[in-house]
């Protein structure tokens, strides 16, 4: 029988309830415990994929297709494991879908409420996750306790613990304990009435996990364990650690696990966290550096490229360094100025996106590091800007382009396949979730990964353009991988440049800090070698 835990945020947001979620399920997992993780969401969108990465940060992807929140990047990070479309509920998926039930009919006429229709549906998304197999389910309510909209969510996992039994469902509380400018003194006066609030939701907390910005004394963890009804040692502070990575060990120091395990009545050894303090010693020990610029239309917000930071690290990780990101905005780039903003760096990377702002900056970043041999990685729409940029200026299409952005172009080298066209011009043809690429014989892709065939997640509309290909090849930009069927490009290559390489996936979604992705291992290889000389 599965246990359940749901965490809570209060006082204030990004407090780091996934991240406290995500440490959690890998101290469980090195229990020996089989840990599955869930986010809801009270944001009344269906899903993310159609909010601007400004509003919510990048958009994850899981095998399945779902577009989902970004803890859920922390939380396969973390855990090493694969989520589905049921890991990730917004207010507006629940509501969708039990009005469309009103709608067939389901619900025989009845009258449609909050209680128990919205709460019904939430706990189903709960239980979804509970299979025979699964140990722990660890579900995170985003929000804030005493958000209106949060409040269904409070409700169905108040209704959880009742049906389930409490010795079976854990609530974790994750407040901020205020320190008070000039004199530095912690308060923990909005924590108490934090769980307050929840227990006007019927919701006792069982264990509080306290961001704090300095050390917890003893005594102001007994303050809190009396007037929040808990054990001492169910008040566990949480302060800032220098990598998310050593989050888990802290967590770990303040004995979060072993309560957790007592609360629950889980009967296992001690976590094995060897592996993962070595892995967090080799970040802080690295013994080089590297720059690799990140030209993107969303650099303001990083978290617009959460996973893509993420992997970057995770590749200096295996290299023995640390990497650091130069932000470079592609609205600012040109032909003219860019080597003035990428010649301090020792590889380039255009990640995904979507229109057509900054775009001419990006095809100028693939430019420059194809004319001066810098490492270039381009994800998606870098790949597409890669392939834009060949075609203009290798193979003379003047005015080549991707019909997404200028339909009427004479070259249009990506864009929509003729299946999609019969379809729609513009909906209901993105590709998304996993799929299976075949890598070529004697390619860079091929040695990055090992293998001749792989599978990686997706999220795009429009494609390499099938009619160009021999031109391409002719001309020294190799196709390294393609779809099964031979049909779509899914990876070209450079093969007279150091490192050149484009994907039509996004590998960030399936790199771990204690395996990086092969793609982001070798791309951050090849910065190294040109920084500090070959087999270095």
């Amino acid at each position: 029988m599965a246990k359940y835990i749901f965490i809570t945020g209060g006082v204030v947001s990004g407090l780091g309830k996934g991240i406290c979620a995500s440490s959690l399920g890998r101290l469980l997992k090195q229990r020996g415990l089989k840990v599955t993780m869930q986010k809801f969401d009270p944001y009344f969108n269906v899903d993310p994929g159609t909010m601007s990465p400004f509003q919510h940060g990048e958009v994850f992807v899981t095998d399945d297709g779902a577009e989902t929140d970004l803890d859920l990047g922390h939380y396969e990070r973390f855990v090493d494991v694969s989520l589905t479309a049921h890991s990730s509920v917004s207010s507006g998926r629940v509501y969708w879908d039990v009005l469309n039930r009103e709608r067939c009919g389901d619900y025989l006429g009845a009258t449609v409420q909050i209680i128990p229709h919205i709460t019904n549906e939430i706990k189903a998304h709960v239980y979804a996750l509970a299979d025979c197999e699964t140990d722990v389910v660890i579900t995170e309510i985003g929000g804030t306790v005493g958000d209106i909209e949060s409040q269904p969510f409070l409700e169905s996992i108040r209704q959880v613990a009742n049906e389930q039994g409490r010795g079976n469902v854990l609530f974790i509380h994750v407040p901020l304990i205020v320190q008070i400018p000039g004199s530095g003194e912690l308060k923990s006066k909005p924590v108490q009435h934090s769980v307050k609030e929840l227990l006007g939701m019927g919701i006792q907390p069982d264990i509080l996990v306290c961001r704090a910005a300095e050390p917890i004394t003893d005594e102001l963890r007994r303050k809190i364990s009396l007037f929040c009804n808990l054990e001492p040692d169910c008040v566990i502070q949480n302060m800032t650690a220098r990598s998310l990575y050593e989050v888990p060990l802290l967590l770990a120091n303040e004995g979060l696990d072993r309560v957790v395990c007592r609360k629950l009545g889980l009967n296992t050894p001690e976590a094995d966290l060897g592996e993962w303090r070595q892995m967090v010693k080799k970040i802080y020990n690295a013994s080089k550096s590297v720059k690799i610029a990140l030209v993107g239309k969303y650099v303001s917000l990083h978290d617009a490229y959460l996973s893509v930071v993420e992997a970057l690290c995770h590749g200096g990780t295996e290299n023995d360094a640390r990497v650091e990101v130069e932000w470079v905005d592609s609205e600012l780039i040109s032909d003219e100025n860019a080597a003035q903003a990428l010649s301090s760096c020792e590889g380039i990377l255009v990640p995904g996106g979507f229109g057509d702002r900054g775009v001419e900056g990006m095809i100028s970043a693939a430019k420059y590091a194809r004319e001066n041999k810098i490492p270039y990685f381009g994800i998606c729409y870098g790949m597409h800007m890669a392939v834009i940029e060949f075609a203009r200026h290798v193979l003379g299409f003047e005015g080549a382009h991707t019909s997404e952005i200028a339909p009427n172009t004479k070259y249009p080298v990506i864009d929509l396949m003729p299946e999609q066209l019969s379809v729609t011009k513009k909906g209901g043809t993105m590709r998304l979730g996993k799929y299976p690429c075949r890598l070529l014989e004697g390619t860079i892709a091929r040695r990055c990964y090992g293998q001749d065939e792989i599978s990686e997640r997706h999220r795009h509309r429009y494609e390499y353009n099938n009619d160009y290909r021999a031109k391409f090849e002719e001309n020294g930009m190799r196709i390294a991988g393609l779809s099964p069927n031979g049909r779509l490009v899914e990876i070209v290559e450079i093969p007279s440049h150091p490192w050149y390489v484009g994907v039509q996936f996004h590998p960030e979604f399936k790199s771990r800090p204690n395996r990086a992705h092969p793609l982001f291992r070798d791309f951050i290889r090849a910065a190294v070698e040109r920084k500090y000389g070959a087999g270095k």
